[in-house]
């Protein structure tokens, strides 16, 4: 991601005041959110559920 790209994301974020103080380090969270994201494997049935669906009063 570049950093123009970054900053167009962080002021349409409401954080143009950060990246004003801060660019460094919102330019560090932004890339490191954009490497989290890539590692995030989708399920290949967009309809399953990760864990089993919560049930209420199922285990009290």
């Amino acid at each position: 991601m570049d950093k123009e790209a970054i900053e167009v994301l962080a002021r349409r974020s409401g954080l143009a005041r950060a990246l004003a103080e801060f660019p460094e380090d919102v330019i560090a969270a932004a890339k490191q959110a954009a490497d989290v994201a890539q590692k995030i494997k989708r399920p290949a049935d967009p309809v399953a559920e990760p864990w089993p669906p919560m049930k209420a009063g199922m285990t009290l």
